[in-house]
C-alpha cells in the first residue's frame, strides 16, 4: 500500500456513519499473461519488457572487445506487500452485500480479490512471483545473447561473477532466477557464480541511517506534504472514485458513503488492480480491468506515480535530497569498471540487485531518460508537463547494465577502456556533459564517464 495505508481504519470508520445514516513455476522462456498491458495504466507494477532491439545494438570500434559487465537492477515482479488494500475492498463488499447493494458487475469482484490475495498469500506477501522469476532468466540469457565473448572468456579464465542484493527477500530470489538463467544459457559459469552477499549502505540506502535527512524529508518536509495534497484534492480524484463506486453499487449505496470513503475504496482497489499482471503466473484467472475503466485507471496511476516522482524522482527543483544519496551507488559503478580497467582484480561480472527506491533515485542523478525535468514551484508533476512515468523509470525488473570494452593496441600503447549503457535493454546514452567517442555513438571513454559524472 501508499499513502493509502489507513484505509482500512477510513473504510470501516466512514462505513458505520453511512449506515447509520441510511438505517434504513515456469520454463526461462516462458512469456506468461497478455502482451497488450498499457503500462500507463501499472505505473511502477508494470511487469518488465525489454527497450532494446536484438540485433539493432550498435557494434563496438574496430578492434575493441567486452571485458566485463555490471548491472544494477530492481527486482522481478512481486505480490503485494500486504492484504491491506483487499481487505479494504472486501470490507465495503461485504457490507454492500449485507444490503442488496451489489450491482451485477459489484458481485462479480469479491471473488476475484479473495483469488488474488489468495495466491499473494500463497508465496508470501512482497515475495517475488513467478512472472518476477521469469524476467529474470529471460533478462539473464538475453545478456548472454548480447555478450557471448565476454562469457566465453569468464569461463575460459575462471573468473568470477560478484552477486550484490539488498538482503531483502525479493531482491536475494531475483538474484537467484537471474543467475539460474546464466546458468542455463551456459552450465559451465555454475561454479562461477558467487554466493549472493547482502549491502544495504549499496542497495537499500533509502532507509540507512547515513540518509536520516532524507527519511525526514519524507516524513516531515512541508513542501512535499502541501503538493502531494495539492493533487490528492484535484477534483478528478473525486470523479474517478465515484465512476468506480458508482458501477459496482446501488445508487443509494453509493449515496451513503462519504466521499472520503469512495475514493479510499477506489485506491485500494487500482493498488489491486496495478498489483494483478505482477501474479499472473499464481493468478491466471484473475483481471481486474472490467472494474477500473481505462480513464479512471490511469488517473489513479497518475497519482501513484506523482507520489513516486516527489518522494524518489526529480522531485522538486532546485533540491537534490531524493537522488543525492544514489551517489554511493554511481560511484561503485564507476569503480567496479575502473578497478577492472586497472587490472586490479579478475571479476567477470558484478550485478546487483535492489529496489525501485534505489533505481529512481539513481536514475535522476545520472540523468536518464525521463528523469531529468524536476517540478518547478507552483506547477505541480503532471503527465502534460513532465515526461516522467513510473512504468518507464523504474518498472519491474527495471535495469541498467555496464558492458566495459578494451582494445589491444600495438607498438606499446596503453589501451583505451569504453562503456556502453544499457537501460532496460536499450542502448543510451550518458548525460550531455558526458562526450561519445564520435557523434551518435553510444560508446565512452571510461575516463570520460570519470570526469563528467564525479563532477
Amino acid at each position: 500500500m501508499k499513502r493509502t495505508a489507513p484505509l482500512s481504519a477510513a473504510v470501516a470508520v466512514s462505513l458505520a456513519v453511512g449506515l447509520l445514516s441510511a438505517t434504513g513455476s515456469a520454463s526461462a522462456r516462458e512469456r506468461p499473461g497478455p502482451s497488450h498491458i498499457e503500462p500507463v495504466l501499472y505505473g511502477t507494477k508494470t511487469p518488465y519488457e525489454p527497450k532494446g532491439m536484438p540485433g539493432r545494438y550498435q557494434q563496438p570500434p574496430e578492434g575493441f572487445s567486452p571485458i566485463f559487465t555490471e548491472t544494477v537492477a530492481r527486482h522481478g515482479s512481486r505480490a503485494m506487500s500486504d492484504s491491506g488494500d483487499g481487505d479494504a475492498v472486501l470490507a465495503v463488499l461485504r457490507t454492500a452485500q449485507e444490503r442488496g447493494a451489489l450491482t451485477g458487475l459489484g458481485a462479480r469482484l469479491g471473488p476475484q480479490v479473495r483469488s488474488l490475495l489468495g495466491a499473494a498469500s500463497a508465496i508470501g506477501y512482497g515475495n517475488l512471483s513467478g512472472r518476477g522469476a521469469q524476467e529474470q532468466r529471460q533478462t539473464a540469457l538475453r545478456m548472454e545473447q548480447r555478450l557471448p565473448s565476454l562469457f566465453d572468456t569468464i569461463t575460459a579464465e575462471h573468473e568470477p561473477i560478484v552477486v550484490e542484493t539488498s538482503g531483502v527477500g525479493r531482491a536475494v530470489a531475483s538474484a537467484d532466477a537471474f543467475t539460474g538463467g546464466l546458468a542455463a544459457g551456459d552450465p559451465e559459469l555454475t561454479g562461477l557464480i558467487q554466493a549472493p552477499v547482502t549491502d544495504k549502505d549499496l542497495l537499500y540506502f533509502h532507509k540507512q541511517p547515513q540518509n536520516a535527512d532524507y527519511q525526514d524529508y519524507l516524513a516531515h518536509d512541508p513542501d512535499l506534504a502541501a503538493v502531494l495534497a495539492e493533487i490528492d484534492a484535484d477534483p478528478r480524484t473525486a470523479e474517478a472514485a465515484h465512476h468506480v463506486v458508482a458501477s459496482l453499487f446501488h445508487d443509494d449505496f453509493t449515496a451513503s458513503l462519504p466521499a472520503a470513503t469512495r475514493v479510499s475504496f477506489a485506491r485500494s482497489l487500482y493498488q489491486l488492480y496495478s498489483a494483478a499482471p505482477d501474479l499472473r503466473v499464481e493468478a491466471p484467472d484473475v483481471d481486474l480491468t472490467r472494474f477500473l475503466a481505462p480513464r479512471d485507471a490511469r488517473w489513479f496511476a497518475y497519482l501513484d506515480d506523482a507520489e513516486e516522482f516527489y518522494r524518489k524522482g526529480p522531485a522538486l527543483s532546485g533540491r537534490t535530497i531524493t537522488y543525492k544519496m544514489a551517489g554511493v551507488l554511481l560511484d561503485d559503478l564507476l569503480t567496479q569498471a575502473e578497478t577492472k580497467a586497472a587490472g586490479a582484480d579478475h571479476k567477470g561480472a558484478v550485478l546487483r540487485f535492489t529496489h525501485a527506491e534505489e533505481i529512481e533515485p539513481l536514475a535522476a542523478l545520472m540523468g536518464l531518460p525521463g528523469s531529468t525535468e524536476p517540478a518547478e514551484p507552483g506547477e505541480p508533476y503532471s503527465y502534460r508537463n513532465n515526461p516522467w512515468r513510473g512504468a518507464d523509470v523504474a518498472p519491474m525488473a527495471a535495469n541498467i547494465q555496464w558492458d566495459l570494452y578494451r582494445n589491444t593496441p600495438s607498438g606499446g600503447e596503453p589501451a583505451t577502456f569504453l562503456v556502453r549503457m544499457l537501460y532496460n535493454e536499450q542502448e543510451t546514452a550518458f548525460k550531455p556533459a558526458c562526450k561519445p567517442v564520435s557523434a551518435g555513438s553510444h560508446f565512452y571513454e571510461l575516463r570520460e564517464l570519470g570526469r563528467c559524472l564525479r563532477g
